[in-house]
């Protein structure tokens, strides 16, 4: 199966040769896993960049059956950001088969597990109001998990701030946020 590629540029000019460069060495991700359905890749020029060896960003959003991966990488060459940002994916995705690459135990589907989403509707808006908008609505599929891989999804996903997640254990949604002190704590709501 071949992987679909898409790229992305912005601030910058993705020409015939970097495209064919990107598009080659990203469909070989497949070799690594055979769940990966599609590939992401934006490149970045940022000029404002506190140090030139910055300014070029290459970041790989790899999707795939319950898999979603992310790795970024900065250097003073496109090239250069691409090719480390495509080894970190490659560890990522050697990690990732390694630890996950396992059933739930229970034998139930997925599709058993996980409800439908619902779709919501904007909330309506008055021009005069100063009321905050919500600028943007994020739906995903949550897999039940328990703390240690949703730990591990955190890591392996870059989110360094917080991770929402659905615990196994205690059959509630469950959010994973790193300290200042680079300990990790974790949110369990309970209705009052």
């Amino acid at each position: 199966m071949t992987i679909q590629v898409e790229i992305y540029g912005r601030n910058m000019d993705v020409n015939n040769r970097l495209k064919d460069y990107v598009e080659k060495r990203a469909t070989k991700l497949d070799r690594f896993l055979t769940d990966i359905e599609n590939a992401r890749v934006d490149l970045a020029h940022v000029k404002s960049a506190r140090n030139a060896g910055d300014r070029n960003v290459a970041q790989i959003t790899v999707r795939g059956k319950k898999l979603t991966l992310r790795a970024e990488e900065r250097a003073d060459d496109i090239f250069v950001a691409f090719d480390v940002a495509l080894e970190k994916m490659e560890r990522q995705i050697t990690r990732y088969k390694g630890k996950h690459h396992r059933g739930r135990g229970d034998g139930t589907p997925l599709s058993e597990v996980t409800a439908p989403s619902e779709t919501t509707d904007a909330l309506p808006l008055e021009e005069d109001s100063d009321t905050p908008i919500i600028a943007r609505r994020k739906q995903f599929v949550m897999v039940p998990m328990d703390e240690m891989e949703a730990l591990e999804h955190m890591k392996l996903l870059g989110h360094e701030q917080f991770f929402v997640f659905h615990n196994a254990n205690s059959n509630v949604i469950n959010v994973l946020y790193q300290r200042r002190d680079g300990t990790y704590g974790l949110i369990e709501p309970e209705v009052g």
